[in-house]
């Protein structure tokens, strides 16, 4: 995008009740993996008002003690007690778990596309981590009270939160963080003498600790922060709003940044190319960023269920290529399996680890294979020798 405009994305705490839901989800999927690395999981999960129920079909040689990693999941969030509105042990656990159906896995056994759809993936040189700006803070905001709370620094804050942050760009570069939204699930202890608002030494002191230190230079004396804004934030998580799987997918990826598939990705096996084949059109949009053949670029991937090549290939470098989208999109079918099976071997997705995807982003995190840029060097190369022909 060219010109002068403002650009928001937001993003939510591992309390956020919808972020609790992908998190045990998750971490079922992990348990299955395990044991049986091929297990097919499609797990959701539901939670209110001291209820969480999980469904969904898994198909596993794993034991899975569903009420055991339900607890274990809110224990570690932090919701340990009634004063945050949701307790790990004293809460209704529901088991409504089915095996996958038998028309599915048929066309999954061969090597097909566990579902048809369309994929997104995206990177720019904004960041370090070749993510948009706005996302990228908004990620650290939440991660930064997550880490005040657990250190007891700010004692008083709860496991909810949510960020959002609104970038000034000028001429299509960021320039300035123009505002910061901070919503803190916090106890009564910082409440004013009406009991309906924060007071003001507390919002200073949330701002000061948890804003400042993220948002660094890219502040000015122009910067806005909202803290709270209702007043108050003492029933969160669970209890004060319904959590469903899968409905944080805009948080999970860009920011809003970019197009996003239809699909969620928590609680998915990698058979499901809504998980698997998004993870891989970030690992080539990194990888040609890092390549510095575009300075931006995105990719969307489309499957047939049963089929193990993708429909189509589209590449968009938004004109700063260094090489035509065309080009691009065949270097990428010659450096890339998309097949199923190519994504799952090259990105290692069968073994656990994804309930850490399941809060602060699934994207910009070195920890995960589809972050890694090493195909950078060979396309570099490739690309070099169709220039010099």
């Amino acid at each position: 995008m060219k010109g002068n405009y403002y650009f928001t994305s937001e993003s939510v705490g591992k309390g956020h009740p919808d972020k609790v839901s992908d998190q045990i989800s998750d971490a079922i999927l992990d348990q299955c993996l395990s044991s049986d690395p091929k297990s097919r999981v499609a797990c959701e999960t539901f939670c209110c008002h001291g209820k969480v129920i999980v469904g969904g079909e898994i198909t596993t040689s794993s034991q899975l003690n569903v009420e055991k990693i339900v607890k274990e999941v809110l224990r570690d969030i932090g919701y340990t007690d009634k004063k945050f509105g949701f307790d790990a042990d004293d809460c209704e656990i529901h088991n409504a778990i089915n095996k996958q159906s038998p028309d599915i896995s048929q066309g999954v056994d061969t090597g097909g596309a566990g579902d048809q759809g369309i994929m997104f993936g995206y990177a720019c040189d904004e960041t370090p981590e070749l993510m948009p700006l706005a996302i990228t803070l908004a990620h650290k905001l939440v991660a930064r009270i997550d880490e005040v709370r657990r250190s007891g620094e700010l004692s008083y804050l709860g496991p909810d939160c949510k960020s959002q942050v609104t970038i000034e760009y000028v001429d299509g570069e960021p320039k300035r963080v123009d505002a910061v939204v901070l919503a803190c699930q916090h106890t009564e202890e910082i409440l004013d003498e009406t009991g309906e608002r924060i007071t003001e030494k507390s919002r200073q002191e949330i701002i000061d600790t948890i804003a400042r230190p993220i948002i660094g230079d890219l502040a000015d004396a122009n910067t806005k922060y909202y803290v709270n804004e209702t007043g108050k934030f003492v029933i969160g998580g669970p209890q004060g709003d319904t959590g469903l799987t899968g409905r944080k997918i805009v948080v999970d990826t860009y920011g809003g940044y970019v197009a996003h598939g239809g699909g969620a990705f928590s609680g998915k096996d990698c058979t499901k190319v809504d998980r698997s084949a998004t993870y891989m059109a970030r690992y080539i949009t990194k990888n040609i960023v890092a390549a510095k053949l575009a300075k931006k670029c995105l990719v969307q991937l489309s499957y047939a269920i049963g089929h193990p090549e993708p429909i189509s290939v589209y590449v968009d470098t938004y004109g700063t290529g260094t090489i035509s989208d065309d080009r691009l999109s065949e270097l990428i079918r010659k450096h890339f399996d998309l097949t199923p099976k190519g994504i799952i071997e090259q990105l290692d997705l069968r073994r656990p680890g994804f309930r850490q995807t399941a809060a602060f982003g699934h994207f910009g995190r070195d920890e995960f294979t589809w972050e890694k840029t090493d195909k950078a060097a060979e396309l570099e190369k490739d690309a070099a020798q169709t220039a010099s022909c």
